[in-house]
């Protein structure tokens, strides 16, 4: 009963699933806009905290972010609601895509109507740097470490582990002076292990029942063999969506076609490629979590045993992807909040926020690069409008984030 009084805060986190474009950096605009200016759920300081935490841990970290929204207000049960309405929007799309398939082709899918999604994310990540800066870099060390990280993480883009190395350095150098003092003396609150083994034991379980069905031959391991897989890539996957898909696409599409995997292991997990580029193009198009893909993928590499098994694929992929960052963010954030009462990790905080900062004004510039040549010699003058206008509403109006999405998608239309 007591989420009734939560229904206006899961009806934002519905509508935020429904328009959210633009993978993570571009999900913390929405964010910063829906959650902290507009309906105060949590503050500045809190989402650049749980942005900064989520980005060292493997998983989906717009999925994590959100669901400590949800855990900060209303505890484990808002948590778990937060995560199921964030997902399910995304995950029913593509898995519905999963199905649909062979009734599209490619051009139909690259319809004009998401033409402007792009610009419009590069003005959402372009809004929530000037926001992060603002409040996280206020002299010179941080200024020096924004700038390293900003040009490291454009440069270092594709590697996924240059995020989580370049938040640890930052937190290094801000501890090379001891002026900081934690503030208050806070007794650290009693942690619970629960969800860490319950992690483990999954991992571990899974990777013991997928080798037995490998070696053994069972008739019906593809399943087991699925979760198997999308466990361990939810588990181990840093730099988001895009370094997700490509650990699907080597374990998936490349793997099932060598020579040693076809005479050892015929019956493993294969994905046809046009079929894993589609759902690997279309889920850049849709608004919710990139991690969703694993739906598409869970389908399609079930599609040949008919309807149940196919909608079977789905629920694991779906299920498999986004149980290990659940279980992870709700274990690991009493454990930072804990350790954040110690002084070198209150110090660590400073070049922490400072990295992030850095983080998201690279991704900012790199989403313009990212911008075909054609787009720009087509209509890149309607690129910079919606850039500027999509900053300019976020930073100077109470238009909401779903309304400018709305907006962009009409500009796609006309």
């Amino acid at each position: 009963m007591l989420l009734f009084r939560h229904i206006p805060f899961l009806r934002a986190v519905l509508l935020h699933s429904l328009t959210a474009f633009g993978g993570p950096q571009g999900h913390f605009g929405m964010m910063l806009k829906t959650f902290v200016r507009q309906r105060k759920d949590v503050s500045q300081e809190e989402l650049l905290d749980y942005n900064a935490f989520c980005n060292m841990l493997p998983g989906a970290s717009s999925t994590q972010v959100l669901t400590l929204i949800g855990y900060k207000r209303g505890g484990l049960p808002l948590a778990v609601m937060t995560l199921l309405i964030w997902i399910l929007p995304a995950s029913l799309l593509m898995g519905a895509l999963s199905f649909l398939l062979r009734y599209f082709n490619n051009r139909e899918m690259q319809h004009q109507v998401f033409m402007y999604i792009a610009p419009m994310t590069i003005g959402f990540l372009a809004y929530a740097s000037m926001v992060a800066f603002k409040m996280a870099v206020h002299n010179t060390i941080t200024r020096v470490i924004m700038v390293a990280s900003a040009a490291l993480s454009f440069t270092f883009f594709k590697i996924p582990w240059m995020i989580p190395l370049l938040i640890v350095v930052g937190g290094f150098v801000t501890n090379l002076s001891d002026r900081r003092i934690p503030q208050g003396e806070e007794k650290p609150k009693k942690i619970k292990w629960a969800n860490i083994w319950l992690f483990v034991f999954i991992f571990l379980a899974a990777g013991i029942l997928s080798e037995q069905a490998r070696k053994n031959d069972w008739a019906n391991r593809r399943p087991i063999n699925l979760f198997e897989n999308t466990y361990r890539f939810g588990s181990i996957v840093f730099g988001g969506g895009q370094v997700l898909v490509a650990m699907m696409y080597e374990q998936f599409v490349v793997r099932p076609e060598s020579e040693k995997v076809m005479q050892k292991n015929p019956n493993v997990v294969r994905i046809d490629r046009d079929a894993f580029y589609t759902g690997a193009g279309m889920v850049r198009a849709i608004p919710g979590p990139v991690f969703s893909i694993s739906t598409y993928m869970g389908g399609i590499a079930m599609s040949d045993r008919g309807t149940g098994w196919q909608v079977t694929g789905c629920i694991i992929g779906t299920v498999a992807i986004f149980l290990p960052s659940a279980l992870m963010v709700l274990f690991f954030f009493p454990v930072w909040n804990n350790l954040k009462k110690y002084a070198i990790v209150f110090r660590a905080l400073e070049g922490i926020n400072a990295t992030v900062v850095g983080f998201l004004v690279a991704s900012t510039l790199y989403m313009l690069k990212d911008i075909p040549l054609t787009e720009w010699t087509d209509h890149g003058i309607m690129n910079f409008v919606v850039i500027a206008g999509t900053w300019l509403t976020l930073t100077y109006t109470k238009v909401p984030s779903p309304l400018i999405v709305v907006i962009c998608l009409g500009l796609g239309v006309l």
